[in-house]
């Protein structure tokens, strides 16, 4: 009977990430075309102690292919305990054709990073902005991709990718793999036209799409989220208007966690804010994912102790391992066109991980930045 219930749990998985599947090829590559720049940005980095980051990040921005005059750099500091204020400082005497702004956080929530975007959002001088994170290099065409997608499309807020720039070993392949999922998802969702997923590190949004929206109101209780949050009112409220922008040219890089403490802390902010989410699919999605990967691990057990076969295990496990190949083989083709290393090692893990993250979310805290939460 168990076994029974857990290959229908796995059936709902396989059949939602399916799903997933169909809508990622829905939405289609936009290919990038030089044309004559119009729109105005604000590239808004909220940043904690970030001081070895922040100058590759700036240096990034400072070789976009985009006309200086057309957009301005604000970035605000979140009580940094290192020298990150004082390597703005430095760029930007260096690089004094640049406008640039250096703000202090203020906290009035529970939430620095929504704080610190907030304090950003009155001085944005023009309509459209777009954030990323401290720890990121932006590419070449990044503005200049978003500017042509705003010329050909009525939009007021957009989605890009995120990818890790990874270093040879299990831990960072690891993350990568978990990212790719998490865009595939992403993508496919915006396929179904279910968007309920973004990262602040690669998000526009027009100033009024803010205010509209009455900015983080109603989520500031929750640390993370100024990303997720936002796009899911969005979604409820003018879903028209939101778009995902599938361009190899605004891509952005990140870093991954340096050790598996980091990981886990990062993934637990992540899931913490699941039971929050404004968007029905994004709840029942999370419930399914959680629900295939605890499957896996109680068929483990029984087969541990005797009360089911490692072949019943191998046909759970081979169901999820295929669909969730097609989705990662998808999105890897389009975010990087490179060997995914550690497959199966990584899905083998994955499940485990996964169940443990979850529980620890929903009872544990989590230390992020120095802070607890």
């Amino acid at each position: 009977m168990m076994i029974l219930i857990l290959l229908l749990i796995l059936l709902v998985y396989v059949v939602t990430i399916a799903q997933l599947i169909v809508g990622f090829d829905k939405i289609k590559t936009t290919h990038f075309t030089q044309s004559k720049p119009k729109t105005f940005f604000a590239i808004v980095v909220p940043f904690r102690n970030e001081s070895a980051n922040l100058p590759i990040l700036l240096e990034s921005i400072k070789n976009l292919n985009y006309p200086k005059e057309l957009f301005e750099i604000i970035l605000i500091d979140d009580f940094s305990e290192d020298d990150s204020v004082r390597q703005v400082y430095n760029w930007r005497m260096e690089n004094g054709v640049f406008q640039t702004t250096l703000l202090e956080n203020i906290r009035l929530s529970n939430s620095p990073k929504k704080d610190a975007i907030s304090r950003a959002i009155p001085i944005v001088k023009k309509e459209w902005l777009v954030t990323t994170d401290a720890d990121c290099v932006v590419p070449e065409n990044w503005l200049m991709a978003l500017d042509q997608y705003i010329q050909q499309y009525d939009v007021e807020m957009i989605v890009g990718s995120v990818v890790y720039d990874c270093k040879k070993s299990f831990l960072h392949y690891f993350q990568q793999l978990d990212l790719i999922s998490l865009q595939g998802a992403t993508i496919g969702s915006f396929g179904m036209g279910l968007g309920f997923l973004c990262n602040g590190a690669n998000f526009c949004y027009t100033k009024s799409m803010f205010e509209k929206l009455h900015g983080f109101k109603g989520n500031n209780q929750m640390a993370s989220g100024d990303d997720v949050f936002l796009l899911q009112k969005a979604m409820h409220e003018y879903p028209e208007k939101v778009h995902f922008l599938k361009s190899k040219e605004t891509i952005v890089h990140t870093k991954p966690t340096a050790s598996w403490t980091e990981l886990f802390s990062q993934r637990v902010r992540w899931a913490s804010k699941a039971g929050s989410y404004q968007s029905v699919f994004g709840r029942d999605l999370a419930v399914i994912v959680f629900g295939g990967n605890l499957a896996l691990v109680v068929g483990c057990m029984l087969a541990v102790f005797g009360w089911s076969s490692c072949a019943v295990v191998g046909i759970l496990f081979g169901l999820k391992f295929v669909v969730d190949c097609i989705l990662l083989y998808k999105a890897n083709r389009f975010l990087r066109k490179k060997r995914m290393r550690y497959l199966l090692m990584g899905s083998l893990l994955y499940p485990f991980f996964c169940v443990v993250v979850a529980v620890f979310s929903w009872f544990g805290k989590y230390e992020w930045k120095g802070r607890r939460f």
